[in-house]
């Protein structure tokens, strides 16, 4: 896949776990998915912000604006991952967590596909998407699996502060016995 159908790709999964959390027969199950959810939104998030963004901020003419944007959307999510992160099973305020970050999820992911990502495809060859989508997928393997809103958002900070945090979020899932995507 190149690295806007990866980034689509993911965008549909995430929407499918949001499908799943609304048909889980019980806080436990709901539990379960939150937790992937946290992970694949942390990883997404961490990726788009340490290799997409920047690509774009280099290839748009007057992209800064955009991205500075996205980033801001990003935070929002990043808050509210953090917040779910931190309850337990059956806490009282998960749906309404959820509903909040399903709205602020959508919201971003219809502004990607219908102005970030056609102006990147436009903006980049194919060779060049093919081979951004081939280290997106192998980075995913080492991103951080958590959200971190208060760490840097933008390289070169990021690029230093992400693997720290994703060995930590590594060693606390497997202790947590979370699950691992």
């Amino acid at each position: 896949m190149d690295a806007i159908e990866l980034l689509k790709h993911d965008h549909r999964m995430v929407e499918q776990l949001f499908r799943d959390y609304r048909a889980a027969a019980s806080d436990v199950q709901r539990r379960g998915v939150v937790e992937v959810l946290v992970r694949e939104l942390s990883k997404h998030a961490a990726l788009a912000e340490l290799m997409v963004y920047p690509l774009a901020r280099q290839v748009f003419h007057d992209g800064s604006e955009e991205i500075g944007q996205h980033l801001d959307e990003h935070m929002a999510v990043k808050e509210l991952l953090l917040e779910l992160d931190r309850l337990r099973t059956g806490d009282e305020r998960t749906d309404d967590l959820m509903e909040r970050l399903r709205q602020e999820v959508e919201r971003h992911m219809r502004e990607e596909e219908e102005e970030l990502l056609p102006k990147l495809r436009a903006a980049m060859d194919d060779t060049a998407l093919g081979e951004l989508g081939q280290a997106l997928d192998r980075a995913k393997r080492t991103a951080p699996t958590r959200p971190h809103p208060h760490a840097p958002e933008e390289p070169p900070a990021l690029a230093l502060a992400a693997p720290v945090a994703s060995v930590y979020d590594r060693l606390c899932d497997r202790l947590q016995g979370r699950p691992r995507t």
